[in-house]
């Protein structure tokens, strides 16, 4: 069990509960709904999947705001039959009564009017999230049908819409005893690339949501026929709960979640951390409730005060000598950290707001935790000695890291170009016009180099199983004989060395049998970027190549399937003249049985491969994925297969 020391109570429920009449007069209107149909990628990003799923965001953000303002306690997300949405709150209610700029019911302006609701100084909210405000009505614009229902003054409003436009105006449908909104929608075909929504990334979101939220309980719940599944989200300890959810795989090294908080001029931050024994940091900030993937001023602020503490704390104990002192690099090896603040202007950089731009939060968080974090250190001298301990041993590991690194560079020739052995490059020069196969063996790598297009394919061998960077610091990779020739080949370094702008290949494709022994392979290859060169998979410069699984021969007709369905089709397709036609399937073992015509044929040549790019959707999520499969625990490895193993049917033979 996690403990949590808390060392100031109630932030979470600082935006205090008063009679506060939530009406029509603080309903604001700047503009009328305009191109959103017409430009949709605007307002919600894309018309992907992530867009898709942005319009449900957009309607809880709505919910959360009430949570925010003291008046929610209590959301409901359900994805219906037909990927109908439907989102329930207990909050005050949409104001159903005239709104003084349109003569309009606040309701049909909120639901019509873009940059309409209660988020632009009219009072209603002091802080909130959602998409620069136009959630309601751009979600309305976006669905096929909209319908809204309204629980306030007793009595029960009803408004229902089609792609923005009204269909029935607003009318009261009975009375009520409680009071919230309802909202249910269906996205329009027209406008969306799929409309099938995922239960697990709204389970993520809304699981965030709640801890972000302390006390606000969140039900996500799929109703369609088959996927009946759901569960229901109450974090009383916010985001402490939230550092220990994200470390449940990982070994802390002190039990406490460390918990500061403070406000200062209508602004709150909050900021929960917690050291683990792995060399990964995870830092995870929101503003507003919204997730700042590219962090800003309040990571600034944490980063800044985080090392300055633990330098002082070092200088104070003796612990650091003379000049000796910590980086904020240092400092961050093995964290886990939320990082949550709250206020009322908040200036996100770019449409998607991935990084927060408010100076003054800088300001706020770096005193939070300058001065909470030195109290923690006073009060709890172990678990100090332990955070600085690991900071000391980072430090001395990434002066070995540089040494290892200077030493790899004299014996390799790095700096005088030399490529590894193993390399056989190609004869373009041009980064983006280059790839490079990173291939395991030497005879599936022979194939490869006899049957690629030397000029601009280059072949990587690799030989036998490469270290595990999971369990190993910076200094342990660059002195392992299996990941050198990749780091050399690629020409980009690796760690906080990285430079992408030096990358040889902008395509780096992984070709490994399709077998058990393949897929670890893989999974170390990508373990290592992810660690160690994370820009190339978040810019998509990382690929798997996709083997056939099957040869097909009907006399002197050669067929390859990739899958055993496409195996299937292929046989009856070659019997369509003769079902008593012999036609021999042989499955391959592996690259290495491919003579060079074949591995160009069905791997490598453009026009005809099959290539897998690595995508890095969700940082947090890939981390955890890494540390279960690649970490030092084991129950949670065995707990993923158990769970996983229906997914691996005919993996091998």
């Amino acid at each position: 069990m996690t403990e949590s020391l808390e060392h100031e109570q109630g932030l979470e429920h600082s935006s205090t509960a008063v009679d506060h009449e939530y009406n029509a007069a603080e309903i604001q209107v700047l503009e009328g709904l305009e191109a959103v149909r017409k430009r949709p990628g605007m307002y919600i990003g894309s018309t992907s999947s992530s867009g898709l799923h942005h319009l449900v965001y957009e309607i809880v953000d709505n919910s959360i705001d009430e949570a925010l303002a003291g008046f929610c306690d209590h959301i409901t997300v359900e994805i219906l039959d037909g990927d109908i949405i439907r989102v329930t709150d207990n909050g005050r209610g949409i104001p159903v009564d005239i709104q003084p700029q349109t003569g309009r019911p606040a309701l049909e302006v909120v639901y019509t009017v873009l940059h309409a609701g209660g988020k632009f100084g009219g009072g209603g909210y002091k802080v909130s999230g959602g998409l620069h405000g136009v959630g309601a009505s751009v979600v309305n614009a976006l669905s096929e049908w909209l319908e809204v229902r309204v629980h306030k003054n007793g009595q029960i409003y009803e408004m229902k819409f089609s792609r923005g436009n009204i269909t029935q105006e607003m009318k009261v449908i009975g009375t009520t005893g409680r009071t919230g909104t309802e909202v249910i929608f269906k996205p329009d075909p027209e406008m969306f690339e799929d409309t099938v929504y995922d239960y697990e990334t709204l389970h993520k979101r809304m699981r965030e949501q709640a801890f972000l939220n302390a006390g606000v309980r969140i039900l996500i719940a799929d109703r369609r026929p088959g996927q009946e599944q759901e569960e229901s989200m109450h974090y009383q300890g916010g985001i402490r709960e939230f550092v220990a959810y994200i470390n449940r795989n990982k070994t802390p090294l002190h039990n406490q979640v460390i918990y500061m908080a403070g406000e200062k001029d209508g602004s709150m931050a909050e900021v929960a951390m917690q050291y683990n024994d792995s060399y990964n940091e995870v830092i995870v900030s929101f503003a507003n409730n919204v997730h700042t993937p590219e962090g800003g001023m309040h990571e600034e602020g944490f980063k800044r005060a985080l090392t300055n503490v633990l330098n002082a704390y070092g200088k104070k104990t003796g612990l650091l000598k003379g000049e000796d002192k910590v980086s904020g690099e240092d400092c961050r090896e093995g964290l886990t950290a939320v990082i949550s603040v709250k206020l009322e202007e908040a200036q996100f950089e770019g449409q998607t707001k991935a990084k927060l731009g408010n100076s003054e939060i800088r300001t706020l968080v770096n005193a939070v935790v300058s001065d909470k974090l030195e109290q923690f250190l006073e009060e709890n001298p172990a678990a100090g000695r332990t955070i600085l301990d690991k900071a000391m041993t980072a430090s001395r590991a990434r002066e070995a890291a540089r040494k290892a690194r200077e030493s790899v560079r004299r014996k390799t020739g790095l700096e005088s170009g030399q490529m590894p052995d193993k390399l056989q490059d190609c004869n373009e020069r041009d980064p983006s016009l280059c790839e490079i196969y990173i291939v395991e063996g030497d005879s599936a790598a022979g194939s490869a180099i006899q049957g690629r297009d030397s000029r601009f394919q280059a072949i990587l061998a690799m030989w036998g199983k490469m270290l595990n960077v999971e369990k190993a610091r910076a200094d342990k990779v660059y002195g392992n004989d299996k990941l050198q020739p990749v780091i050399t080949a690629l020409g980009a370094g690796i760690g906080d060395e990285f430079n992408l702008e030096k990358l040889r290949y902008h395509k780096i494709i992984i070709m490994a049998d399709a077998d058990v022994d393949g897929a670890h392979i893989r999974t170390l290859l990508l373990t290592f970027f992810f660690r160690y060169m994370r820009p190339l998979i978040e810019h998509g410069y990382v690929y798997s190549a996709v083997p056939p699984l099957y040869k097909l021969t009907r006399g002197k007709t050669v067929r390859v399937a990739y899958s055993d369905a496409e195996r299937d089709a292929i046989s009856a397709e070659l019997r369509a003249d003769n079902p008593n036609a012999k036609v021999e399937i042989n499955r391959y073992k592996g690259l290495g049985e491919m003579d060079s015509h074949e591995l160009w044929d069905t791997t490598m040549d453009p026009e005809k491969r099959t290539l897998r790019r690595i995508t890095l959707d969700d940082a947090l999520a890939a981390d955890q994925v890494f540390t279960v499969l690649m970490g030092e625990e084991v129950e949670p490895r065995k707990q993923w297969i158990e769970e996983k193993a229906r997914y691996a049917v005919n993996l091998d033979y």
